[in-house]
């Protein structure tokens, strides 16, 4: 979504208005430095405080809100006892504009300055520790709070972890792996889907996400009946939701990648050349890149810092995750000193997906039985999901039953 008319400042003050009238809500002043003008940090705090460190979880994107969309989330937490504090990205929702009411400017979105916010929030709450939870992009932010602040750290759960801008290698190798050269049903359907001319980067979106959200059960009927019909309303959904990175995509307090996508493509390497053949994960940011600063280098190397880490850590995986593969997982295992490593049956982020797994991770990572989470993986896969894109994922999943059975 673009801003500029009358109906969209509307719905901006509206969602926004809903952001500043949530339960927790607080609000700290980051003072001006050389790359940012001085702004207001939005965060919001809930749940029962205890004589245990409360929990911090750093939602994906660059560009996700933290207020907004985790609002079941929050009150799934506090039911059961877990204190929460959700740092509202800057650049983003609340958290968005200097004391002007201006945009804050490209040089004000670094890594290493949502890392200073997060530890800025501890300080002003008067936490000197926490478990740290990131999800995706979410989980660099928390491995990198980790380098800077390891005294801050009593414990850390990364979901669907992304380690290095190096990893492109692994995505492709796993994607035409699976989707495109594998002796399956749904690897012929994408090639079928390819060589009747969907365009190579909606292929690689939706098939991608289809088969994180519902694996070949959801993937399989969807790719018959596009091939069948064209462009239908599942189709069309999910294609709304994987794309949504495409131009001008914008829904205030709610996923704003025109502006905290700069850290993605200056730090992260989102600016990744297309290598020419199918399903290339480089398509997908490919149409934003001159939007964007080029890649300047990673502010962190965390395969190598990651050995230092001296706490408990549980790395959170999903088996179908095509974006930051279990493979990532377990190499993170093997350099840590504390890793326990739970794939459940899921795609990418737990915590966008399947929240309650990813909440029972987390108690049993701040009750210190984290090394027992292997064990019951299979329960956790099994947990309701709650949540809109939970439902949405069930709602799906009902859609693709009901088509295999046509």
């Amino acid at each position: 979504m673009t801003s500029g008319s009358v109906g969209e400042r509307m719905l901006s003050a509206t969602l926004l208005g809903v952001a500043r009238d949530t339960r927790g809500v607080r609000r700290l002043r980051r003072p001006a430095t050389a790359s940012a003008p001085a702004f207001e940090l939005t965060y919001v705090r809930t749940g029962p405080s205890s004589a245990r460190p409360p929990a911090v979880v750093i939602p994906g994107g660059p560009g996700l809100g933290s207020v907004l969309p985790y609002r079941t989330l929050r009150a799934i937490a506090a039911r059961r006892g877990i204190e929460l504090i959700m740092v509202e990205h800057r650049g983003v929702g609340l958290s968005r504009t200097d004391l002007s009411g201006a945009d804050l400017p490209p040089s004000a979105m670094r890594v290493i300055d949502v890392v200073d916010d997060i530890a800025a929030v501890l300080d002003h709450e008067g936490i000197p520790r926490a478990h740290i939870v990131g999800s995706s992009y979410g989980s660099y932010l928390a491995a990198g709070f980790g380098v800077r602040h390891p005294e801050r750290v009593a414990g850390m759960l990364l979901d669907s972890a992304l380690q290095s801008a190096d990893e492109l290698g692994l995505e492709r190798t796993v994607i035409r792996g699976l989707l495109w050269e594998a002796p399956t049903e749904s690897a012929a359907l994408v090639r079928e889907a390819a060589a009747a001319g969907v365009e190579q980067r909606v292929l690689l979106d939706v098939s991608r996400a289809a088969y994180e959200l519902g694996g070949d059960r959801l993937l399989v009927p969807l790719l018959r009946r596009r091939l069948r019909v064209g462009r239908h309303l599942i189709w069309k959904a999910i294609e709304a939701y994987a794309t949504r990175d495409a131009p001008g995509a914008r829904i205030p307090g709610i996923y704003e990648f025109d502006l905290a996508g700069v850290i993605g493509f200056r730090e992260l390497g989102y600016s990744a050349v297309a290598d020419g053949l199918p399903l290339d994960p480089a398509l997908t940011y490919a149409p934003l890149r001159d939007r964007f600063p080029p890649f300047a280098g990673e502010p962190f190397e965390l395969s190598a810092t990651v050995r230092a880490f001296t706490w408990p850590l549980v790395l959170l995986t999903g088996s179908r995750d095509l974006r930051t593969p279990p493979a990532i997982a377990a190499r993170i295992a093997a350099a840590s000193q504390h890793a326990v490593t739970v794939c459940i049956e899921n795609g990418h982020s737990a915590l966008d997906t399947h929240a309650v797994a990813l909440l029972n991770a987390l108690e049993w990572l701040i009750d210190g039985r984290q090394e027992l989470l292997p064990a019951i993986a299979e329960k956790l896969s099994a947990l309701p999901r709650r949540g809109a894109a939970g439902r949405t994922v069930s709602l799906l999943d009902a859609w693709s039953r009901r088509a295999h059975t046509r």
